[in-house]
């Protein structure tokens, strides 16, 4: 997966922007304003993604380019390495699980502008 893709596999979600706000060299997408994904624009070495407590740790265990979240809470995020080494498939499914998280989070008023 390239930079290109990342981002059009992100805009196509229901509700998300894409926004700066860390400065210009790193990506950010939101859904309702509230950040479900980041990267370096510059390098697209990784990914930040949000994904479950409870399954976390099994994740960074299974996958060496899975690793605590870069700059996060790493109670929550995990940085995803895009070297290759995780199949564009996967990564999609977990950029999908980090954005349903973040909107299950959001309150029911700002939920249901998504339906």
């Amino acid at each position: 997966m390239n930079l290109s893709e990342y981002r059009d596999y992100c805009l196509s979600k229901k509700g998300v922007t894409e926004e700066t706000p860390f400065g210009p060299d790193t990506l950010v997408f939101k859904v309702l304003g509230k950040m479900f994904s980041a990267t370096d624009l510059i390098l697209f070495e990784s990914i930040n993604l949000k994904y479950p407590t409870e399954v976390i740790d099994e994740l960074r265990e299974a996958y060496p380019g899975v690793l605590p979240g870069y700059h996060m809470n790493k109670k929550h995020w995990n940085t995803i390495l895009m070297d290759g080494s995780i199949p564009d498939k996967l990564i999609c499914q977990w950029i999908d699980i980090s954005y349903d998280l973040v909107v299950e989070g959001l309150p029911q008023s700002l939920k249901s502008k998504l339906m």
